[in-house]
């Protein structure tokens, strides 16, 4: 099965060659001016192209693409850039169009909690990146250490450095180039078209994982996972970088160079902390989905939960989100099982009778009245498995015995063997009787 997957290369990347790196770049202050420009251009593209599909109705993606056309003939600096970067920027904004479309309007046919981003598409104000297909660059044959772009902008030839993993694959492989600009420097990014399944062999164990603060998840087997806080332990300096960067700022007129010196070291601790979560989420969930052959988890909505003004900041800096994005993408690189389960209650109800035991956020320990006593955590976390195993281990003799339909139908859910509202349900109790819609009805 092939994939297209960014094989971004960098110094501090982890070591494996399916992870996201990145190369930076060294180039000349004029280099950098003109990838600036170029951004500039490909957010200026896209805008353009998300104002004439509100003002043409009907407008589709290939009325976009054509549309690039035009706008390189009436606009010298549109020109400049390469016509297939011209593109990737109108496809920009149609993903947004088909986002809204997809997601936002889902609401009024009956569709909710939906996940991700839904609204109206946005115009940009600040854009860091700007994506060339297969054409408008040329990589160095010999020594892939310098990357030359080709277009009217007059990037010229840039050096990169980083991993030499991009010399094991071949020129017709490599199906765009992104120059991203970061608080620390600016990068180029490689998608590549590549195998990034692997096999592996069955460890014959299933996980559940509970996610909390104290520790940043508990698991089924007793074992708990220390939460890093890398914003925590690094607010400290962010605070007195932000302090130092806004006695600099004066309103209203032209800001210094001390300023602009000071917003970069600032942005650059922030990017260190998001970099140091990043890693720590991505190496925990490889690790966890390398030992077990099934992954239970819970189906948090942390976007509700930021709403407590109390945990909130803790809850951000856990990135619990970031960290099942990541369980998500290794099942599946693995061919593991991966299985969300709603997060209700599971904190409360005892593992070994089901008794509900309520309980508050301070009382670590949880007791119930059949004599099981556990870590609240860890209880928790067996609890989940247990959710996890009995909703999707009969899926296929329920839709078989009760539905009629084969269970290699295609559902309306979102992730795993079962729909969202169903997951975490005794299916068969009662003689409930379900109204599940196929696609193709």
């Amino acid at each position: 099965m092939k994939r297209n997957f960014h094989v971004q290369i960098s110094q501090r990347g982890a070591r494996d060659n399916t992870l996201p790196r990145l190369y930076q770049i060294k180039a000349k202050q004029r280099q950098f001016q003109a990838i600036d420009e170029a951004i500039r251009t490909g957010q200026f593209v896209r805008n353009k192209a998300l104002r004439y599909w509100m003002d043409n109705k009907g407008v589709n993606k290939y009325d976009l693409n054509k549309y690039c056309r035009i706008l390189a003939a009436e606009y010298p600096f549109a020109n400049k850039l390469n016509s297939t970067a011209r593109q990737s920027s109108a496809e920009r904004a149609w993903a947004g169009i088909s986002r809204f479309f997809d997601k936002g309007l889902a609401p009024m046919y009956g569709q909710k909690n939906i996940s991700g981003k839904k609204g109206f598409p946005k115009f940009k104000k600040h854009s860091r990146s700007v994506e060339y297909k297969q054409s408008g660059w040329k990589l160095d044959e010999k020594t892939k250490k310098h990357l030359t772009l080709t277009d009217k902008n007059n990037i010229g030839r840039v050096k990169l450095v980083g991993s030499r993993d991009i010399y094991y694959y071949q020129p017709e492989q490599i199906k765009r180039v992104r120059l991203i600009r970061r608080a620390d420097g600016y990068y180029v990014q490689f998608c590549i078209s590549i195998e990034v399944k692997e096999k592996m062999l069955p460890t014959g164990l299933a996980v559940g994982l509970d996610m909390g603060l104290k520790y940043f998840y508990a698991d089924s087997f007793g074992h708990t996972e220390e939460n890093p806080r890398f914003y925590r332990s690094g607010e400290k300096r962010l605070n007195r970088l932000n302090r130092k960067k806004s006695v600099k700022y004066v309103r209203g007129v032209t800001q210094s160079n001390n300023y602009h010196r000071a917003r970069r070291r600032y942005a650059k601790q922030h990017l260190k902390v998001s970099r140091q979560r990043k890693d720590h989420a991505v190496k925990l969930a490889r690790c966890v989905c390398a030992s077990n052959d099934c992954i239970v988890y819970e189906d948090l909505k942390v976007k509700n939960l930021v709403r407590n003004h109390r945990l909130s900041k803790s809850i951000t800096d856990a990135g619990w989100t970031q960290f099942r994005t990541w369980v998500e993408y290794f099942g599946w690189k693995f061919g593991k099982i991966t299985i969300a389960v709603p997060p209700h209650y599971t904190s409360q109800d005892c593992p070994s009778c089901a008794h509900r035991v309520k309980k508050s956020l301070s009382t670590r320990t949880h007791v119930c009245e059949c004599g099981y006593t556990e870590d609240r955590d860890i209880a928790s976390a067996i609890g989940i498995l247990q959710i996890g195993l009995s909703t999707q281990g009969h899926w296929g003799t329920y839709a078989s015995a009760v539905l009629g339909v084969s269970p290699m139908s295609n559902w309306r859910y979102a992730t795993g063997d079962l729909p969202s509202w169903a997951v975490g349900k005794n299916l068969l109790s009662n003689g409930e009787s379900l109204n599940v819609e196929p696609l193709d009805s």
